[in-house]
């Protein structure tokens, strides 16, 4: 993939989840895939639940709201044109995060991520994210961001 990680153009800076400065974080890394957003994730060890062979639900939870409010804060500077990073840089903060447990994630399993805005209205912005691994949808989330501008 030649375009660079919406996360390695200082959107986000520590965030745990997504931030490129964080090198104790999950390091999610998400890119544009025409007007959706897309990524994918290796699990470690200690990213279990409560068996050794499944994710643990917050990291779910986790990488679901950060590559969704990625897209939102991408999607803002596109509409905007302008480089993700540029002053003033926009963020986006989460306000409300619901995700749906379908089946366990297997931890060993390469975990993909795939994002689209369903609605925007003044500074909010919604966003539907499927979580897969081995080919399946194991969660599903939907996030709604609000924007904000960062110094």
């Amino acid at each position: 993939m030649n375009q660079i990680a919406f996360q390695d153009q200082s959107s986000v800076l520590h965030c745990h989840g997504c931030g490129a400065d964080n090198p104790k974080g999950l390091q999610l890394k998400s890119f544009w895939d025409g007007d959706e957003a897309v990524a994918t994730w290796h699990a470690q060890a200690h990213h279990c639940a409560g068996t050794i062979d499944n994710l643990n639900g917050g990291i779910i939870a986790s990488l679901i709201d950060c590559h969704s409010l990625n897209l939102a804060i991408a999607h803002a500077y596109r509409a905007e044109q302008r480089s993700i990073g540029s002053a003033p840089r926009i963020g986006y903060v989460t306000a409300n995060l619901n995700v749906s447990y379908l089946r366990p994630a297997p931890i060993n399993a390469l975990i993909e991520l795939r994002a689209r805005i369903t609605k925007l209205e003044g500074r909010k912005a919604w966003v539907s994210c499927t979580l897969s691994a081995g080919g399946e949808v194991r969660a599903t989330g939907e996030v709604l961001g609000v924007r904000v501008t960062w110094e």
